[in-house]
Order: C-alpha cells, then structure tokens, then sequence
C-alpha cells in the first residue's frame, strides 16, 4: 500500500509552503486565483484528503445529537460583515450534515445593553454555544459569565473579553498588528511630524490593542507621546470625516495617520479635499473593495491584513467540537499570520 499523502507532499507538488496549501484548503483569503488553482490540482493528483476530510468519514453514518449554535455580531459592516458571514456559511455548510443548527444574531448599536438583549434572545432560541464579538464592557462581561456559569460555551472573536470566563478567543495578534503599523509609520515620517491615530472605539479590545502597540512600538522608535494625537471615530464615515478635516485646520505639520479600525473612506474623503492625500501618510487594517482602490490611487500608503473568514468559521467549529466531542479548544487562537499589502501586491 502506497504512502497516503500529506499536505507537505501537496505543497511541494505546487511549489508552494505548506501555509499556502493550508488556507487554500480552508478557503481563506489572501490567495493569488492561479497559486489556488495550483493547489487544487496537486490535491486532486494525489488525492490528498485533509485532517478534518477524514475525520467527517469517520463521522458518517454516526447518529449526532442535534446541536444549535449562536452568533453575535457588532454592528460593523465594510468588508468585516461579508466576510465574517462567508465563515459562518462554511461552517454551516461543514457541520449541518452532524445536526448542527447555527442561529445569527446581528446588533444595531454598540449600546452594551443591546448586546445583552441579543445574548438573551440566543438563549431562548435554545442555542448551546455562542460565538461572539463585542464591546468589551463589564456588563457584557458579567453576562458571558452567566451563560458560562449555565454551561453555554462562549468563543469570542474579533475583539475579545479577557476578563471573562469565555473558553478560547479566535482573532489577530492586535498588539503585534499595531507595531507592524508603527514601524511603516516611522519609516516615512520624519522625527518632528504630528501622527494621528485613530480607532473605531476603544471599547473594543481589539482597537484598543491595536494602539497599545503602535503607541509602546514609537515610544521605543523616539516618537515621544505628545506628538500623537489619539481619536475615536465609531465607524462612522461622516464623524471620521469630520473629526480628519478638524485635525488637518489645527496640524498643519500631520505627517501620517494610523487608522487602527474601518471608516478608511471618510479619513480618505477629508484628506482628498484638504489636497494632501498625497501628503499625509495612511497605514490601516483590512482589504475591503475601499481600500484597495485606495492603495491603487495612493491616497493609503499600507493596509495590514487579518482573515475575517477564520473568525467567522473557527469559533462555531471548536463549539461543535467541544459540545459533541468534549474538545477543549485552545485558549488564544490569535494568527500570527499577518500581512503588509501595498499597491503592488494586492493581488
């Protein structure tokens, strides 16, 4: 009997990392459209089948208790909504054959006590696990663990809650994501320019970390404190317009802003009718259709990437996992996989 292949053999066969064969199998993004056709090819030639392919036939024919998982998402929307929902459909699409029914939830508001609202409305839904990102408020803390203390299971994602008793947190290492974005910064900005740096709300733990990186990261590159302006814009285009236009009348010297959340098109707006989008430096986060338009036209100089689908998809399968098959999933499941796009590689 023939070895059966691995995934190493895969990636040797299209001439790619064993990383790369990796997120093509779990369809995630950030992929060139001919390496993932490379990939698929080698996978079919050897007819590789993947961890979890085996463990599915392994699992046929078993009789699953139906199981009903909760999602609740914050009311973002850009590029995180669409991708995080195409997780969500991955994972449903991999585990309804096992009985697994997946309920979504979506918040209007960052008002906390809609959050809590929702939460109840996954419970008396029946749900058994919840996969969730919110603000990080002690009420919502104190209600995650209520519903861990009623044995429902909570992964958070995206943005965590530390100081809850929520099982595993599946998202990007913000801290380190704000220092990559520091070390850009400070390579194209002189020692004496003013930098602003702005979030959607600091109540969400990843913004918050976000900044907390950026902010130690100059601190030790020289960049002293007071030459950094610190902002919220709650996602929203028109305030983060404003608040950009109000900063460029008062800074003439704005050498760079960092905009550690979404909103990218009402920074872009503010500095394209001040005339200095070709002036002022833009580092952000994620590759929405925004914002590679913008990286295309100039006016972002550098976009740091994270994977919106592993977020979606990750926490509803270690739910499952933990549910049907006692599978304690890891306590931070932060990628450490992250990505500096500019206008030439994109694509």
């Amino acid at each position: 009997m023939g070895k059966r292949p691995t995934i190493q053999m895969v990636a040797d066969l299209a001439g790619v990392s064993r990383g790369t064969v990796d997120r093509v199998l779990n369809n995630r993004s950030y992929v060139k459209e001919e390496v993932r056709v490379r990939v698929q090819e080698a996978v079919a030639e050897l007819g590789y089948l993947s961890p979890h392919a085996f463990h599915s036939q392994e699992m046929a024919g078993r009789s699953c208790p139906p199981v009903k998982l909760g999602v609740l998402l914050p009311n973002w929307t850009d590029f995180f909504r669409p991708e995080v929902l195409r997780g969500i459909e991955g994972a449903r699409e991999e585990l309804s054959p096992f009985g697994v029914e997946i309920v979504v939830e979506e918040c209007l508001t960052d008002d906390p006590e809609e959050s809590i609202q929702r939460l109840d409305t996954l419970v008396t839904r029946g749900v058994q696990g919840i996969s969730l990102c919110a603000v990080n408020d002690f009420s919502i803390e104190a209600k995650v663990i209520s519903l861990v203390e009623q044995d429902i299971p909570v992964i958070t994602f995206n943005s965590d809650l530390p100081n809850s008793k929520r099982i595993s947190f599946v998202g990007q290492n913000y801290e380190k994501s704000g220092r990559i974005a520091a070390e850009l910064i400070s390579k194209c900005t002189p020692r004496t320019g003013r930098i602003l740096a702005m979030c959607g709300n600091l109540e969400f733990d990843g913004h918050r970390k976000r900044l907390e990186g950026f902010g130690a990261r100059m601190q030790e590159l020289q960049f002293p404190n007071s030459q950094i302006e610190v902002m919220e814009t709650y996602n929203d285009y028109y305030f983060t317009c404003r608040r950009v236009t109000e900063v460029l009348e008062r800074t003439p010297n704005l050498a760079a802003i960092y905009m550690a959340n979404q909103s990218v098109p009402g920074c872009a707006q503010a500095l394209k009718a001040a005339g200095k989008e070709k002036e002022v430096r833009l580092v952000v986060h994620d590759l929405s259709h925004n914002t590679r338009a913008l990286l295309q036209s100039g006016c972002v100089d550098f976009t740091i990437s994270q994977d919106f689908y592993r977020q979606g998809y990750l926490p509803l399968k270690c739910l499952w996992e933990l549910i049907h098959l006692g599978k304690q999933p890891e306590i931070d499941q932060t990628n450490t996989y992250i990505s500096v796009i500019c206008s030439q590689n994109m694509d």
